[in-house]
């Protein structure tokens, strides 16, 4: 077999691999379900650096675990990969009517509306569901203050979620100095969650942000080690005011 653009000759591939492959004809839905998330990882990583090489190799990742899961479901007679591609059309005809039927809209925003309202039609109980638990938090604070926002439950202007913040800063700062473990951690998701609102009022997406911060981080302090070593110290021989002056350094160098 030769490799091709063809999408029937993937799913002719892995049904050869789930066949003769003992590795792949071992694996099931759970044995695999976190090499998915680690996949989805791998292409947000490739795409924050700007790699399209790598993005297209981690989509391509992405696309084997969408082919192997409806084959293993298909040998289940659960779903096959033509019920996935069907229910996928389906549900995107019928979520764009202002593509797809008579209907007009005037921005994204309506179109969101909409979508939100469509949804509701389909059965769904809450204009939040659909936004999985075990999602990370701070994308899903996001999306659930997006959602809400397109029903209308959000504040009018920004400066009265900014209000928000300096109100759960106090309230978090009260609990430092005399309250319980549980009510600290409370007030702390409260305040994380009012940042998360500030931020959406400017476009900013929280989990993008902190994932910038983190790579600041990482940097600079990986700058203090080879600092460090460079003086054939460890970290642990260095004082406070020592690594906090070749952080500053670090800050101008990097």
């Amino acid at each position: 077999m030769h490799p091709s653009r063809r999408f029937e000759d993937l799913v002719q591939l892995v049904q050869i691999l789930r066949k003769e492959c003992p590795w792949d004809r071992k694996q099931t839905h759970q044995s695999i379900k976190d090499n998915l998330v680690e996949e989805v990882y791998e292409a947000l990583e490739a795409l924050e650096n700007n790699d399209f090489d790598e993005f297209k190799k981690e989509v391509g990742d992405l696309l084997l675990h969408v082919v192997f899961h409806s084959i293993m479901a298909s040998e289940n007679r659960q779903f096959s990969i033509e019920d996935v591609i069907e229910t996928l059309m389906e549900k995107l005809i019928r979520r764009h009517p202002h593509v797809f039927g008579d209907q007009v809209v005037d921005d994204e925003k309506e179109v969101s509306e909409n979508w939100e309202t469509i949804k509701k039609k389909e059965g769904k109980k809450s204009t939040l569901d659909g936004l999985p638990k075990p999602m990370p938090a701070l994308i899903r604070a996001q999306r659930m203050q997006e959602k809400a926002a397109n029903v209308g439950f959000d504040w009018p202007e920004w400066e009265q979620a900014w209000e928000k913040v300096q109100e759960e800063t106090q309230e978090f700062k009260e609990t430092l100095a005399s309250g319980s473990s549980q009510q600290q951690a409370d007030e702390f998701g409260d305040l994380l969650f009012s940042m998360v609102n500030i931020g959406r009022f400017f476009d900013l997406n929280a989990e993008d942000s902190l994932r910038l911060t983190n790579a600041k981080f990482e940097q600079r302090f990986r700058y203090i080690e080879q600092q460090a070593e460079k003086e054939n110290r460890s970290l642990s021989n260095l004082s406070l005011e020592e690594m906090n002056r070749h952080w500053e350094t670090s800050k101008k160098a990097l």
